[in-house]
């Protein structure tokens, strides 16, 4: 019986599920989407651009490994989904970044948005992120040097 209809896994990328061709289209308008909404966040402050990348690296390894490769070799979000990957590690010139444009958006919020409790609902979501974000690992846990002077 030939299996010519489920895709072989390329040689050193990552191995996707095989999904059907409907989930496949789906995944792969996420990770378009995620894209685009990331790259919108690197210009409008109150959106987040790391966690789309994220989401979009995660759909596009699913979905489509044209789009997964670009991403991990782009200048910007390369490293970023790197360290991700290598023990959720997130820079400490990141975490900056994030949480002076998201006091940014918190000011500027509060200052134009036509009701009170909207501007206090997504400060209460940008600060719970930040609390997340701070609470990641900055750099990579070194593995731990073995006591057996043999290995």
């Amino acid at each position: 019986m030939s299996s010519s209809h489920h895709p072989q896994p390329q040689v050193g990328g990552p191995v996707a599920p095989a999904h059907s061709l409907i989930v496949q289209w789906l995944l792969r308008g996420l990770a378009l989407v995620c894209l685009l909404l990331g790259f919108i966040g690197i210009f409008l402050p109150v959106l987040p651009t790391t966690p789309f990348i994220l989401l979009s690296a995660w759909a596009a390894a699913r979905s489509s490994p044209r789009l997964l490769t670009w991403l991990e070799n782009h200048t910007a979000f390369g490293p970023m989904l790197k360290d991700w990957r290598r023990g959720g590690v997130v820079r400490r010139h990141a975490k900056w970044a994030a949480t002076l444009v998201m006091s940014a958006s918190a000011v500027l919020l509060l200052l134009t948005a036509p009701k009170p409790w909207v501007a206090w609902l997504a400060i209460a979501c940008m600060a719970c992120v930040l609390l997340w974000l701070w609470r990641r690992p900055e750099r990579y846990v070194a593995e731990r040097p073995s006591c057996n002077p043999n290995d």
